[in-house]
């Protein structure tokens, strides 16, 4: 621990106000939820059955036609861009605003155990659902009961 001298101009609290304002959840850019770039990205949920692979990402306030999803080799790759343009008149003032949305998450899949032609997706009520079959050598096979000879 380190001794710090104060000079009186600052009140006594203010330090740990300031501490308390910024060390709050809302600046950890660290989050899951946050990018390298600082913007968030869709949260997103991923179940393996002994079947398939189910994968859920929430993006509210999206179309089906804003999403890409591609397989490639063993990553699977979801993108999604969305551009709005709003224009106004007013007084003889006019304003355009610009909106750009669009993010990239990719996801490696276990080598050898996808089947790739059977992959499907669907959005409803702000989640994007992909289903992802396995391969049938990689499905979890019933318990079997041996017998002792």
């Amino acid at each position: 621990m380190s001794l710090i001298k104060r000079n009186g101009l600052l009140p006594t609290g203010f330090p740990a106000l300031f501490d308390d304002f910024f060390g709050r959840e809302r600046f950890n850019w660290d989050n899951s939820n946050f990018s390298s770039t600082s913007t968030t990205v869709p949260s997103v949920n991923i179940r393996e059955t002994g079947e398939h692979f189910e994968v859920e990402m929430a993006a509210p306030g999206m179309d089906k036609n804003d999403f890409k999803i591609e397989l490639d080799g063993n990553t699977l790759t979801i993108r999604s861009h969305k551009e709005q343009e709003q224009k106004s008149e007013d007084n003889g003032y006019s304003r355009r605003e610009f909106s750009y949305e669009s993010f990239q998450r990719s996801f490696v899949l276990p080598k050898d155990v996808v089947d790739d032609n059977g992959i499907a997706a669907r959005y409803e009520n702000g989640l994007l659902y992909l289903t992802i079959p396995k391969k049938e050598q990689a499905k979890q096979k019933a318990p079997r009961l041996i017998e002792i000879a």
